[in-house]
């Protein structure tokens, strides 16, 4: 039974009324201090206080020079990972010999969570720099994949044979035919991607990184800075969710015979 479509006010006030009780617990919670046996918030900030500095934060260089290295490390590996991803994932949905030699070993190397990478990244490669965007790499790498294989699986191949029948070529089926079809399923790959990019390069900066987001949020808890730590954590979820929107428009925008609901127009 679907449910009943919602008009863009109401979604967008939907949306603003979550966010305010969000808000508004947050406060209450920290503010009391409150103690819930579990979980505690009595070293939490309060949103007035984050908010304080977070202007601070703005009116240094210091954020933006962690902000602006965490945005290359993150762009870096995550199109290394898209141009890698998708040419494999054709590869792999379109060849069965392809499939044969490629996809055991990378199903072996899937599961493998990109943090179990860090201390390998670190012995194979001679700088920090390379390690982290090593680690977003292999964090956007495998949605990615996955998501191209499937889409190209769930292409009907009586199109392909309708365009072989009009005397398409292998580029004119890729694309004319496999691209479009496949589109879909590659934008929800790419945008899943964005946000584990986030957040395994986060986890890598805490690590062995000096400079960026990760780094700035473990070294302001370390000297128990915990306004500036809720400002990292709000920047980071900030920005992944903003460009993996971004990556999900540029997908509607380039499929646009593909309704949101996943039915074709």
């Amino acid at each position: 039974m679907s449910s009943l479509p919602i008009s863009r006010p109401w979604r967008w006030a939907t949306r603003a009324a979550s966010l305010a009780a969000c808000l508004a617990f947050w406060q209450l919670a920290a503010g009391l201090q409150l103690n819930l046996g579990l979980v505690t918030f009595a070293n939490v900030p309060t949103p007035g206080a984050v908010l304080l500095a977070a202007c601070n934060l703005a009116q240094s260089s210091v954020l933006l020079a962690h902000l602006g290295a965490s945005l290359a490390r993150v762009f870096a590996g995550y199109l290394l990972a898209a141009a890698l991803g998708i040419a494999l994932g054709l590869a792999i949905g379109r060849s069965a010999w392809a499939e044969a030699l490629l996809l055991p070993p990378l199903e072996v190397l899937r599961p493998i969570p990109a943090v179990a990478w860090i201390p390998l990244a670190i012995l194979m490669f001679p700088s920090s720099e390379a390690s982290m965007i090593f680690i977003t790499f292999t964090g956007a790498l495998f949605p990615i994949l996955v998501n191209t294989v499937l889409g190209v699986a769930a292409l009907d191949p009586r199109l392909l044979d309708s365009a072989r029948s009009l005397g398409a070529g292998r580029r004119a089926l890729l694309r004319e035919v496999l691209l479009p079809g496949a589109g879909p399923g590659i934008f929800t790959g790419l945008a899943i991607g964005m946000g584990t990019s986030w957040f395994c390069l986060v986890t890598a900066e805490m690590i062995s990184g000096q400079w960026g987001l990760g780094y700035y949020t473990w070294a302001s808890y370390n000297i128990q800075n915990y306004d500036e730590v809720v400002v990292c954590m709000l920047l980071i979820g900030l920005f992944g969710k903003g460009s993996s929107g971004l990556v999900k428009r540029v997908g509607a925008s380039l499929t646009p015979w593909y309704a949101a609901g996943g039915k074709v127009r």
